[in-house]
């Protein structure tokens, strides 16, 4: 099974930021900038919020109004879900579908270490997948066994 560490491993642990105070504007600026769907909240490092471009989008459909220079801790969700890096991908696919979510936090003892997007496990999925079935073609047909 597949890990969270191991997904680490290959993605890296680069996680951006924002902060509660941080304007609509300045956070819409750095999701394009870094070119990324979410942003993480973090107060003194600790994560009180995410924020994606579907939370405005949904606010301004809501309200009609787009308020550049608004906190983003306006718009940010507070329920933030995260994981452990023991957890597998296939547990976090579970929670993503369930809860409805696209990126998890990845928290160990208390500290963030990193973070993980849907993309991030339907590719890891298919990837492991995609092994076994080659694992599976070579056994069946004979490959790779020192004939």
């Amino acid at each position: 099974m597949i890990t969270v560490r191991d997904l680490l491993k290959n993605k890296g642990d680069q996680v951006w930021s924002v902060t509660p105070t941080t304007t609509v504007i300045e956070t819409l600026e750095f999701l394009a900038e870094k070119d990324v769907g979410a942003l993480l909240v973090l107060d003194k490092g600790q994560i009180v919020g995410i924020i994606s471009e579907r939370d405005f989008a949904r606010s301004i459909a809501k309200t009609r109004l787009c308020l550049l220079e608004k906190a983003v801790q306006d718009y940010m969700t507070t329920d933030v879900f995260t994981v452990g890096p023991e957890q597998t991908i296939e547990e976090c696919m579970t929670l993503m579908t369930k809860e409805r979510i696209r990126h998890l936090p990845v928290v160990k003892d208390h500290q963030l270490i990193g973070l993980i997007s849907i993309g991030d496990v339907v590719k890891s999925l298919i990837s492991s997948k995609e092994s076994l079935i080659d694992s599976l073609e070579n056994y069946i047909e004979g490959r790779g066994y020192g004939q």
